[in-house]
C-alpha cells in the first residue's frame, strides 16, 4: 500500500514542479523582453494548457489516491468483517458440534427407546398369545365345568329322586293300607279284601304285609266265610310267626273253629296261643275264653 502511494504522489510532484519552472521562465523572459507579444501569448497559452493538463492529471491521480484510500478502508472493514465472520464461524462450529452431539444423543435415546418399545411389544404379543391360549383353556375348562355341573345336577336330581322315592313309596304304602282298612271299618269287606290283596302285590316288602294278611282273614270272618278266614290266618302264623299279628291270627282261627262247630279244636288253638304268645293281648283274651268255658 505504501509503494502504491509513492507511485501516485511522485508524478504529481514532478508535474507541479515542471509547471512552476516553466511559468517562472516565462515570466523571466517577459520581464527581459525576449519574446514579442504574440509569441508570449502563445507560450503562455501553451503553459496554461500544460498547467491545466498537469492539474487534470493531478486531479485524476488524487481521485485514484482517494479511491485507493477508500479501497484500503474497505479492505480494513472487510478484514474486520472476515475476523468477525471467523469468530461467528468458530461459534457456529462449536454450536454445530454441540448440535451434532445432541443429535447423536437423541438418536441414541431414540434407538434405545425403539429397542425398549420393540421388546415391550414382543412381550405384549407373547402375553396376548398366552392370554389367547389361556382363554381357550378357560373356555374348555368352563365347558367341562358346565358339563360337570350338569352331570352333578342330574346326579343330585337322581339322588333326591332316590331319597324321595322311599318317602313317596312310604306315603303311597300308608295311603293304600289305610284305604283298605277304612273299607273294612265301614263294612265293605269284599272291597277291603281286594284292596289288601292289591296292597300286598304292590308293596311285597312292606312291614304291613302281615297285618294286611290278617285283615283279609278278619274280612272273610266278618263275611262268615270261616273256612277261608281260617286259611288266611294260618298263612299269617306260617309266614310271620314272630309278628305281633300272629297271636291275633291264632285268636281269629279259634273263633272260626268255634263258628264252624269245632269247639275242641278252638280250645286247643287257644291253649296253643297262651303257650306260644303268653305276653300278648290275644293270650289274655284266650285265657278269658278258656276260663269262661270252665
Amino acid at each position: 500500500m505504501r509503494s502504491a502511494w509513492l507511485r501516485l504522489v511522485s508524478p504529481l510532484a514532478g508535474g507541479l514542479l515542471l509547471a512552476a519552472l516553466l511559468l517562472a521562465a516565462s515570466k523571466a523572459a517577459l520581464s527581459q523582453g525576449l519574446f514579442d507579444d504574440n509569441e508570449a501569448r502563445r507560450r503562455i497559452a501553451v503553459l496554461r494548457a500544460d498547467l491545466e493538463a498537469s492539474q487534470k492529471a493531478v486531479a485524476e491521480r488524487l481521485a485514484l489516491l482517494e479511491e485507493a484510500i477508500q479501497d484500503r478502508r474497505a479492505l480494513i472493514d472487510l478484514a474486520t468483517q472476515i475476523d468477525a465472520l471467523k469468530r461467528e464461524l468458530a461459534t457456529m462450529r462449536g454450536q454445530s458440534e454441540e448440535m451434532v452431539h445432541q443429535a447423536q444423543t437423541i438418536e441414541r435415546r431414540q434407538r434405545d427407546l425403539y429397542v425398549d418399545i420393540d421388546a415391550r411389544l414382543r412381550k405384549i404379543e407373547q402375553n396376548q398369545t398366552e392370554l389367547t391360549r389361556s382363554q381357550g383353556d378357560l373356555a374348555r375348562t368352563q365347558g367341562d365345568l358346565a358339563r360337570t355341573q350338569a352331570d352333578l345336577a342330574q346326579g343330585q336330581s337322581q339322588i333326591q329322586e332316590k331319597l324321595a322315592q322311599p318317602e313317596r313309596e312310604a306315603a303311597q304304602e300308608k295311603q293304600a293300607y289305610e284305604s283298605a282298612l277304612n273299607q273294612f271299618k265301614v263294612g265293605n269287606y269284599q272291597s277291603s279284601v281286594a284292596a289288601f290283596q292289591t296292597f300286598m302285590v304292590n308293596f311285597p316288602n312292606s312291614a304291613l304285609v302281615p297285618s294286611a294278611q290278617y285283615w283279609i282273614g278278619n274280612a272273610y270272618y266278618a263275611m262268615r266265610d270261616y273256612r277261608t278266614a281260617l286259611s288266611a290266618q294260618q298263612k299269617v302264623i306260617a309266614s310271620w310267626p314272630d309278628n305281633p299279628k300272629a297271636s291275633d291270627a291264632m285268636l281269629n282261627i279259634a273263633s272260626s273253629q268255634a263258628e264252624m262247630g269245632d269247639p275242641k279244636s278252638a280250645r286247643e288253638t287257644l291253649k296253643a296261643l297262651v303257650t306260644k304268645y303268653p305276653q300278648s293281648p290275644a293270650a289274655e283274651q284266650a285265657k278269658q275264653r278258656l276260663g269262661g268255658r270252665r
